[in-house]
């Protein structure tokens, strides 16, 4: 159980009200001023602070805004007033109580606090939860697809770490998803990271958290998402960009579930299943020493490879039913898919996946307009076009690495008309991180 926190200077309040959460059966932890208070918080958390706005080296009213926003605030003041009362509560603060102040009244709303508190997390974990199952379904009755839907029963009641393959666009997240909605962890929070969008620097405060004053602008402690998935799942995507130099310290949260924030000195326990999942050759990638070997088998105790949609044709007319009656796009009417709309879905390989498929059915809906019927000439395919396979690039002067490689993307957005899954697939990367070149390099309407 979390402490209570008591900031208040007036020694003999102090200690009555510390008597009293303590014979409550909370662990208490009672200060005199802000100072103390801001070097207790920079290494704890506790459940509840009691705050006096008249402090010897602090307006109170001034650091409740600093605060409420990490823990409910309790403010107490010998300047009762309708004034401070409405101040103290825009500033953030949960309740208010005016000295001398009544034990029995102090009793009553620090358990309405927690309480309130803890139904506030309650209901922002159920609102997650309700987001997720609405987003997460496995949908398909291929061979292909029931041998994942077997592997996800068998390694979700264990705590096992697991290793989610495939190609962009197959729904590796809703694997993943899966994973905590069937273990015994599903009444907890499921945190996704995203491995490849955030500079090592920044991915390691948000992964691990960091202490006040660990870089500049860090006025604060700051819990990390390994936190944040306290008792449930840590789904890291798109593993493979992770930075070299973070490898080690994941690896040793997954061997002794030991971490540090940034900054930090001392050692936090991490209770939390890590799920990642990546559209690289993680092998190929370790043995090339572009990924830890040892991280690598440590993720791969057990895999999960996710087919790419044109291994599952058979579940690609269930795909658009779903899509068509579960994407959030006003209907006027009704839609069906005509017979030679669905040869053409069917036909088609499918190198986006079903992220593809989906954004294929998103537009057909909305170009069908007030047609009852989604026709052949409402899909518009990313399908490559038959141009030379010989790609050349020229300079008339000694280019710069940065040069060849604007110009050779530019190159392949062309020739494969912009299909951003297609081109990352042949330049063996993310589209992720396809995405950031292109923005690094002003391709956005490529």
């Amino acid at each position: 159980m979390k402490d209570i926190l008591i900031v208040e200077d007036d020694k003999t309040l102090n200690t009555l009200m510390a008597r009293l959460l303590k014979g409550m059966g909370y662990p208490v932890r009672s200060v005199l001023n802000w100072e103390t208070a801001k070097d207790y918080l920079s290494a704890n958390e506790p459940a509840l602070i009691l705050l006096d706005c008249r402090l010897p080296d602090v307006d109170g009213h001034n650091v409740i805004s600093e605060i409420a926003n990490q823990y409910p605030v309790i403010v107490l003041t010998a300047y009762g007033s309708v004034q401070n009362a409405v101040q103290a509560m825009k500033a953030g603060a949960a309740e208010y109580l005016t000295k001398p102040v009544n034990l029995d009244e102090l009793e009553l709303i620090v358990k309405r606090t927690l309480e309130t508190e803890a139904l506030r997390r309650e209901h922002q974990f159920y609102q997650r939860q309700i987001r997720a199952l609405g987003e997460t379904r496995m949908v398909g009755r291929s061979k292909a697809l029931a041998q994942v839907n077997g592997l996800i029963d068998a390694v979700a009641p264990s705590d096992i770490t697991v290793l989610i393959e495939g190609e962009s666009g197959v729904g590796k997240e809703l694997v993943a998803n899966e994973i905590h909605q069937r273990s015994a962890r599903a009444h907890r929070n499921f945190i996704e990271i995203d491995c490849c969008t955030l500079h090592h620097s920044l991915f390691e405060s948000e992964l691990f958290g960091h202490e006040r004053g660990a870089f500049t602008g860090a006025d604060r402690k700051k819990p990390g998402l390994i936190e944040g998935a306290e008792g449930g799942t840590l789904f890291l995507d798109e593993i493979g960009e992770l930075d070299i130099s973070l490898q080690a310290k994941l690896l040793r949260v997954l061997e002794s579930g030991a971490f540090r924030r940034l900054g930090g000195t001392k050692d936090l326990k991490a209770n939390v299943r890590v799920v990642a999942a990546t559209n690289r050759n993680l092998e190929h990638m370790s043995r090339e020493g572009k990924f830890r070997q040892d991280l690598y088998y440590r993720l791969s105790s057990f895999l999960v490879q996710v087919p790419p949609l044109r291994e599952r044709r058979e579940d690609v007319a269930e795909l658009v039913g779903h899509f068509a009656c579960h994407l959030d796009i006003p209907l006027r009417v009704k839609k069906t898919v005509s017979t030679p709309a669905m040869k053409q879905l069917l036909a088609y390989d499918w190198p986006g996946n079903v992220r593809e498929l989906r954004n294929i059915i998103e537009r057909a809906i909305i170009l069908s307009g007030n047609s009852h019927e989604i026709r052949p000439e409402h899909l518009a395919f990313g399908a490559v076009q038959s141009l030379p396979t010989e790609t050349s690039l020229s300079f008339d002067h000694d280019p710069s690495l940065e040069e060849i490689e604007r110009q050779y993307l530019e190159k392949m957005l062309e020739k494969h008309s912009g299909h951003r899954a297609f081109v990352a697939k042949i330049l063996g990367i993310s589209e992720r991180n396809l995405y950031r070149l292109i923005n690094k390099y002003g391709l956005v309407k490529a």
